[in-house]
């Protein structure tokens, strides 16, 4: 049986992550959650680099990237992703508290496939990882080669 890819959650608020966590596992998703409290952590699991150099291959279904983070901002996490040609098929989603205009086109430019803003209250911002998961991990179809390979370094 093939294993469910995971989702890659990125978040340096243990708050936001115990939220997030406690969303998505009230869908009921089967997949695996990878928690990654800072940006050089999530390209660390994407390049199979440091801590997670012997992680299982594959590509995430998603990662929900938060855009204020220690070590590497989640903004140039998602220009590494989608300037990568195997990374850049990898669903980004940025989920942030950030209204600045400037954080969605900058975004947006970089190539995020959606622009989540986390919604203060518990009930919206748990319904809203609910059917983030349940789309990206469910109903998404994801190229039929993502993740199949190992990414070579950008660095």
């Amino acid at each position: 049986m093939q294993q469910l890819p995971r989702i890659l959650l990125a978040e340096d608020s243990v708050d936001d992550k115990d939220l997030a966590l406690a969303a998505l596992a009230e869908s009921n998703l089967a997949n695996e959650v990878v928690w990654l409290e800072d940006g050089q952590m999530v390209l660390d699991y994407l390049f199979y680099e440091g801590a997670y150099v012997d992680r299982p291959r594959g590509l995430p279904a998603v990662l929900l990237l938060d855009l204020k983070m220690p070590r590497v901002d989640g903004l140039e996490v998602l220009e590494r992703i989608k300037t990568h040609p195997e990374l850049k098929v990898l669903p980004v989603v940025m989920l942030t508290s950030s209204r600045e205009e400037r954080d969605v086109v900058k975004s947006y430019g970089l190539g995020v496939n959606a622009y989540v803003v986390k919604p203060v209250e518990f009930s919206a911002f748990v319904s809203a990882l609910k059917e983030l998961g349940v789309f990206w991990a469910v109903l998404n179809h994801p190229p039929p080669s993502a993740g199949s390979g190992t990414p070579k370094s950008i660095r």
